[in-house]
């Protein structure tokens, strides 16, 4: 059984910085789970945690049935991915995949088993008697992966693995990687600062800011109901936009003006009157006149993108974006008059937190 079992988790530094706060999650054998957030927001300090690589400064951390606080990294059965790629370069292909095995006194007969299975997976049969200086990016990081795949591990740990490459390349090893756990079935915890990974591997979400889990959920999940203000604007690209306002008689008025009727935005259709926040994103701002009337604004920016066009306009001073049909007659300094589709309001409460209201 692989199940990581993360309860109450902290790290803080002697510094006094704490990079992890009260972290409690569990991952299911056999799970992809994707922690995402901005720089600094404990994800790969976690991961390093769980890795045996940071001390843990309270809590408990259990892979299987074992708790491993004090568990050895090399002791752990698990296997890590860095995003350098931490090859030997004295050392061959076949000589770098098999050399953890080789240390562990795995017998010669099953090394090389490992490493042609493992090398015929990541179709690198042919790169094994090579150096890594004469590998592109996209050949060491199968390398890498390679190397983690023949250790048979319980979990792998992947600390943003992809940011090292081109845009075209990540997008191929990103599938490779999806399609890697759907054959060996293994418990992936995977840490990276890019949304689209997130969103495209992740069974769940773990998003996370100033060392404080924001929400765990399904990709879908967070993306259609965030949790706070703070979820709504990082999951999503282009990101949500916001518009302040106040909520009363049963309606969002606009602080540049105009209204917008909350009637089916509850369940309950009752909202607390007072300062709040409007998020909508740009997919659900339409021009076709079926939708809540937003406003009539004036266009600032438009590109044109071949699939959608993208037109940028300034509300209540601030700057938003919608995302609109390809075949859009439209032009920087016109004026359009948008609407919201019914049921993509996300209201927010006006205070520190942004909690999702609705």
């Amino acid at each position: 059984m692989s199940r990581v079992l993360l309860q109450n988790l902290e790290k803080k530094y002697p510094s006094g910085f704490h990079a992890v706060r009260d972290l409690s999650l569990e991952i299911n054998d056999g799970e992809f789970m994707v922690l995402v957030g901005p720089s600094g927001c404990g994800k790969s300090t976690t991961l390093r945690m769980v890795a045996g690589l940071e001390e843990v400064t309270g809590g408990e951390i259990h892979i299987g049935d074992r708790r491993v606080n004090d568990v050895a990294p090399g002791d752990r059965d698990i296997a890590m991915v860095f995003q350098n790629y931490a090859l030997y370069p004295h050392m061959s292909v076949r000589q770098n995949m098999a050399f953890g095995l080789k240390m562990r006194g795995t017998p010669r007969a099953e090394i090389e088993r490992r490493v042609g299975e493992a090398a015929d997976v990541l179709s690198i049969e042919s790169l094994l008697d090579r150096r890594p200086r004469e590998l592109s990016g996209g050949q060491r990081q199968r390398v890498a992966l390679g190397r983690a795949i023949v250790r048979e591990p319980k979990v792998f740990l992947f600390d943003e693995p992809l940011s090292n490459l081109d845009a075209k390349l990540r997008v191929q090893m990103r599938t490779e990687i999806a399609r890697l756990h759907q054959r060996l079935k293994t418990t992936v915890i995977y840490v990276t600062h890019d949304q689209v990974e997130a969103m495209t591997l992740g069974q769940r979400i773990v998003l996370m800011d100033r060392g404080v889990v924001q929400q765990v959920d399904t990709p879908m999940d967070i993306y259609h109901r965030p949790a706070n203000r703070f979820v709504g604007s990082f999951i999503g690209s282009p990101a949500m936009n916001f518009f302040p306002g106040r909520i009363d008689g049963g309606s969002f008025h606009l602080s540049g003006g105009g209204s917008i009727p909350l009637a089916g935005a509850s369940s309950n259709g009752q909202f607390p009157a007072g300062p709040a926040t409007l998020g909508v994103r740009p997919e659900d701002l339409t021009t076709d006149g079926e939708g809540l009337p937003l406003a009539t604004v004036t266009l600032d920016v438009v590109e044109h993108m071949g699939h959608e066009t993208m037109v940028h306009f300034t509300l209540a001073g601030a700057d938003h974006i919608a995302r609109l049909a390809p075949d859009i007659r439209a032009a920087p300094g016109d004026c359009l008059p948008l609407t919201v589709r019914p049921n993509a309001l996300h209201l927010f409460a006006d205070d520190e937190h942004g909690r999702r209201l609705n």
